[in-house]
């Protein structure tokens, strides 16, 4: 049973054969987190999701680079050009310190929860700071094509002459023309611009922001929008084959990420725009303002007050796996429940799985058939756009067959030898390489208690000397190496992870 990889591609809202534009290797670029807060689940559920497509595309055979962005300047709050604060220049005047100290404690917590959920590293993380050069030679090529202008030391991409040209534009968010006179909003920098829905793709710093570079048209930082043109082209050239973020990016951001490049280049970025539903807890959209907000380490350590007991990692990303990408995730104590009981019994069948040994000799083979068409629908399904709870439901299938080996239930020379080697081999490989799943193993080692021990005394005193600082790190630090710490009114327990 063969089939091609389709994906669903949210600029023709079609699944389409995946064709990379170079045979055997695929480009990839999402976008990644503005690190100015600690990354929240809605970003695990994302990040996740691409993980599970780069981790797919491994699989196939694919050379992949996997572009993921970190974004440390220009993206202002409520994504208002020229009138909304920079997020890490607030948050850094806010707590009295450098910008890229914000940048880099929460780099490090974004990076720290990727590492604990088994999310691999991207080939390439670049940041908008680090791509100022490529941000300005950009502006001066739309600027040289005609689509953009300059005003007061800020550049303005012209939106409406550009949609009026290209067809292209608005064909990803389904927005038209007279969409973006009703959808624009009055703000202070409106008298700037020849038309209010053109955009800013450099922004004059006023004397008070902290982030500023040089460039032709004055002191100022780039607009949110053009990093993403800018690094994407740099590392994979002005036409490559996927481009992937969270639902809530397609406008604007993403629409504008076309224009841009369109405007710079001639060209659309991408052949395939692939985009993640929403996080939402008990049927509500998760936000700090509905106060049903949980941040992962508050998941890992249970120090929450919606959920009744800490769940770990593991945990958390087989119940993201249990959603479609692009369908939502609702989020809640039951379903993490059930999660855990699910991901444990999987992981105890991977585990007798490869204990299952021949005994005697081959002989009928009545369950051949059936267990290599369950084995082939594993693929069917992670061809059908990541289906991960299709494949998981298969899993689950083949997992009733193990079980009843182990419990001898079924014999084992119902199947050939060839059948429990593919199976054995491909239950692994879509449980471990594609799904990301690890074992969690408990240890008793007398050693690291007591180290553990020394850790968390040195954390209580900081506690009690109010040093958050030190505290958090010292949690955070440990729970990206595996160890998880849990506070009660008895004192502060540790758990791998």
């Amino acid at each position: 049973m063969r089939s091609q990889l389709s994906v669903y591609n949210s600029l023709s809202n079609t699944k389409e054969i995946f064709k990379p534009i170079i045979e055997g290797r695929v480009g990839m670029y999402v976008c990644g987190p503005t690190v100015y807060s600690n990354v929240h689940l809605g970003n695990c559920r994302t990040f996740t999701g691409f993980d599970v497509i780069y981790r797919y595309l491994l699989h196939l055979g694919y050379k992949v680079r996997y572009v993921r962005n970190i974004t440390d300047v220009g993206h202002l709050e409520n994504d208002e050009e020229m009138t909304g604060e920079d997020k890490i220049a607030k948050k850094a005047r806010l707590e009295q310190v450098e910008p890229m100290e914000i940048v880099q404690k929460y780099t490090n917590d974004f990076h720290h929860v990727m590492t604990a959920i088994n999310n691999l590293s991207p080939s390439i993380e670049p940041s908008a700071s680090g791509h100022i050069i490529e941000q300005i030679d950009m502006v001066k090529q739309i600027l040289k094509n005609g689509y953009a202008y300059e005003r007061n030391g800020s550049v303005y991409f012209k939106t409406i002459e550009f949609a009026k040209k290209n067809e292209e534009y608005g064909q990803l968010s389904g927005k038209k023309i007279d969409d973006l006179y009703s959808d624009t909003r009055d703000l202070k920098s409106q008298n700037e611009k020849d038309h209010p829905s053109d955009f800013a793709i450099w922004m004059k710093a006023h004397e008070a922001h902290i982030m500023r570079w040089d460039s032709p048209w004055g002191v100022g930082f780039p607009g949110w929008h053009l990093e993403c043109s800018a690094m994407s082209t740099k590392y994979l050239g002005e036409k490559f084959d996927i481009h992937g973020g969270g639902m809530d990016l397609q406008f604007p951001h993403h629409e504008n990420e076309i224009a841009q490049n369109m405007g710079c280049c001639g060209t659309s970025p991408s052949n395939y725009w692939l985009h993640t539903n929403m996080l939402n807890f008990e049927g509500v959209k998760m936000s700090k303002s509905k106060n049903n907000s949980i941040l992962p380490h508050e998941l890992f350590s249970g120090e929450n007050d919606l959920l009744s007991q800490p769940y770990s990692p593991m945990t958390l990303r087989f119940f993201i796996l249990r959603s479609h990408y692009r369908s939502i995730c609702d989020f809640s104590d039951k379903g993490l429940k059930d999660a855990e009981k699910n991901y444990k019994s999987l992981m105890s069948a991977l585990k007798s799985l490869q204990n299952l040994e021949y005994i005697g000799k081959e002989k009928v083979k009545d369950e051949d058939s059936e267990i290599n068409t369950l084995i082939d629908m594993l693929t069917v399904h992670m061809n059908d756009d990541f289906n991960t709870p299709r494949v998981i439901a298969v899993l689950f299938e083949l997992m009733a067959k193990i079980n009843a080996f182990k419990n001898r239930q079924l014999k084992i020379n119902s199947i050939s030898k060839a059948t429990l080697k593919r199976l054995k081999t491909t239950f692994r490989a879509f449980v471990e390489d594609i799904l990301g799943l690890e074992a969690e193993v408990e240890s008793n080692d007398k050693a690291l208690d007591s180290a553990l021990n020394i850790l968390i005394t040195i954390r209580k005193t900081a506690r009690d000397n109010r040093d958050w600082a030190t505290s958090d790190q010292i949690r955070d630090e440990l729970l990206a190496a595996g160890i998880q710490l849990k506070d009660s009114q008895d004192g502060t327990s540790w758990s791998r992870i």
